[in-house]
């Protein structure tokens, strides 16, 4: 477990052509999309969704997690407050205006917010919206913000040769992680992630895929940090799309991993991208 509950309810990407993107995930992730006023789409299927707007291709507008009550929103409100940080308003389609929004270290806006509305009955295979990833040139600030302001626990960290840190891997809750900080050469958008559930629904999205000549980029491995199966694609603007099954799951008691930063930590069955 971790001190602070959360998980990742959706994303907001920037795209030259939203529209197009939107499309993409509509069909290849089985989501509805939705036309916002804003000149935004919005995608929602069986337990996930997605937000697309006009912007930078490869960037993330925002992300947002979904807080596990009322009274929990409101306890990381007062801490990010009682943090000195400036507090904004949500941007989100999908969070009522409870929510709030909140810029890390790196300049990220982290959207907060509650909603328990049941989403696991929509038609479609299971992929649960899981976690993301970034890049970034200032990890231990961003690491202070995460653990420090909002309450993560770290569960596995990778070292390079020369002891440096390299990445980190923050749960909020009982899966290994919702976030994955990476060091890299400038601050970005890395990945985002679907947890499929078990190893059979890894074959099955990828065959869903291949349907639809959408190839895998990477894949399919085993990450060592969360012990996970995985396959990567991209999409028309080549930002990395996950699926995973079997994350790890831990426990208040798991005390903090520790790898080295080479390419077996990040896939044990083959090749890996390492991003620095």
């Amino acid at each position: 477990m971790s001190a602070f509950t959360a998980h990742l309810d959706h994303l907001c990407i920037e795209s030259a052509n939203p529209q197009a993107l939107a499309a993409f995930y509509g069909q290849a992730m089985q989501m509805q999309v939705l036309p916002q006023a804003d000149d935004s789409y919005a995608c929602e299927g069986r337990e996930r969704r997605m937000v697309f707007c006009s912007g930078t291709a490869k960037a993330l507008r925002y992300f947002a997690w979904n807080l596990p009550s009322p009274e929990a929103l409101e306890a990381t409100r007062n801490n990010v407050v009682a943090a000195g940080l400036d507090i904004a308003a949500s941007p989100s389609p999908f969070f009522d205006d409870t929510a709030f929004a909140v810029r890390d270290p790196d300049g990220n806006l982290l959207v907060l917010g509650h909603d328990p509305a049941d989403r696991t009955t929509r038609k479609g295979l299971p992929a649960r919206l899981q976690h993301h990833a970034f890049g970034t040139t200032h990890i231990q600030p961003m690491l202070d913000f995460y653990t420090g302001v909002l309450g993560m626990t770290v569960s596995d960290n990778v070292y390079a040769d020369d002891g440096s840190l390299r990445s980190s891997f923050l749960r909020a809750g009982t899966e290994h992680h919702i976030l994955a900080i990476f060091v890299a050469p400038q601050c970005s958008f890395d990945h985002h992630c679907y947890e499929a559930g078990e190893w059979n629904l890894i074959r099955d999205w990828a065959d869903l895929l291949s349907e639809q000549d959408i190839l895998l980029d990477w894949g399919p491995g085993r990450h060592g940090p969360g012990n996970n199966l995985f396959f990567m694609i991209r999409d028309p603007d080549t930002n990395w799309l996950e699926i995973s099954a079997e994350l790890e799951l831990c426990d208040a008691s798991r005390p903090t991993g520790s790898w080295q930063h080479r390419e077996k930590t990040l896939n044990s069955w083959g090749k890996a991208y390492l991003r620095s």
